[in-house]
């Protein structure tokens, strides 16, 4: 007599579970309990800033007397606070429209320049063989763990003097003045998040499949080619991932921009005024209100926008089955 042997996954066919690593985390994620805890968490997530929403349309007198949930009770609005910080002409008011063009004036490149030079240099690390090509990477990696405030006082001399080595100027001093200024931000941002940025996508670009870029060479693509129509499209994700991350820290810097910038209205980003808005003896909270809110509505679109590509590129190469 004969005895079938079960073959692998057969259990699993029966009882209808999946066997593999990424299964069993989908089904856990689908569950009810998953499901119900989201939802609380998103909730108590929710809560502050919904709290914040409602007091920026509040009036003065109500928000120092009462908390904002009493706007259930006793509903009061007014758009006097956007108004001021926004557009007011006193100096005390926030007259924010100005420090926001600044603040995307100083994002978007610290943004888009890590993004250029990390996706290129991710590659060659990744695909290009050279001399020292570890070691370096190696370099790379360390270098996340230097502080930013150490960096401070060499890039203001650097900026200031320019580079001189035995009495020979190589780098000339920048000597930028107003406007100008916002070329320094950028190269500031670029310098500081380049080792992250660089360490995450050479993750995702190392893990693409060697076949396909032999068959790519195969066919005579060069590596300019290769870059361009195989890798960018597959690491969207990933690019999307360090650029959530990159925008939120660098429109919520304050330490960066006003060393670097200055804190000039031609210069100074939102974070900026807002410290200055508290008033002197910290008492104008209708201010900080509303000019919390619209310092926070571009970073909230830019996350909503891109969600499903941050989600994937987080998740990519996590888990396989």
């Amino acid at each position: 007599m004969t005895t079938a042997t079960p073959t692998v996954g057969a259990g699993a066919q029966a009882t209808g579970k999946p066997t593999s690593a990424a299964g069993r985390v989908r089904s856990r994620l689908n569950s009810r309990t998953a499901t119900l805890v989201s939802i609380v968490i998103a909730l108590l997530w929710t809560i502050p800033t919904f709290g914040l929403f409602v007091s920026s349309f509040r009036p003065e007198a109500e928000i120092k007397s009462t908390g904002w949930w009493t706007v259930f009770t006793d509903p009061q609005f007014t758009l006097e606070n956007y108004q001021d910080v926004l557009f007011g002409a006193s100096s005390s008011s926030g007259q924010l429209a100005s420090y926001f063009i600044n603040s995307l004036a100083i994002t978007i490149p610290s943004v888009l320049f890590p993004l250029a030079f990390a996706s290129l240099a991710a590659y060659a690390l990744a695909w290009i063989n050279f001399r020292g090509r570890d070691w370096l990477y190696i370099a790379i990696f360390a270098m996340q763990i230097v502080p930013l405030q150490m960096a401070l006082v060499p890039l203001l001399k650097f900026f200031s003097t320019g580079v001189t080595v035995a009495g020979i100027q190589l780098l000339p001093a920048w000597n930028l003045v107003d406007e100008q200024k916002f070329a320094q931000v950028w190269f500031a941002h670029t310098c500081f998040a380049l080792p992250f940025a660089v360490f995450l996508l050479h993750n995702f670009i190392s893990q693409l499949p060697r076949d396909l870029m032999e068959a790519a060479r195969v066919d005579g693509a060069t590596h300019p080619k290769i870059f361009r129509t195989i890798v960018l499209p597959l690491i969207t994700p990933a690019l999307a991932a360090f650029g959530i991350f990159q925008f939120l820290w660098v429109w919520n810097d304050l330490l960066v921009a006003l060393i670097f910038a200055g804190g000039g209205n031609e210069t100074a980003p939102l974070t900026v005024r807002l410290a200055e808005m508290a008033g002197t003896r910290g008492n104008e909270w209708q201010r900080l209100t509303a000019g919390a809110f619209v310092s926070i509505v571009v970073p909230l679109v830019v996350f909503l926008s891109l969600q499903r590509f941050f989600v994937r590129g987080l998740l990519a190469g996590s888990v396989k089955g």
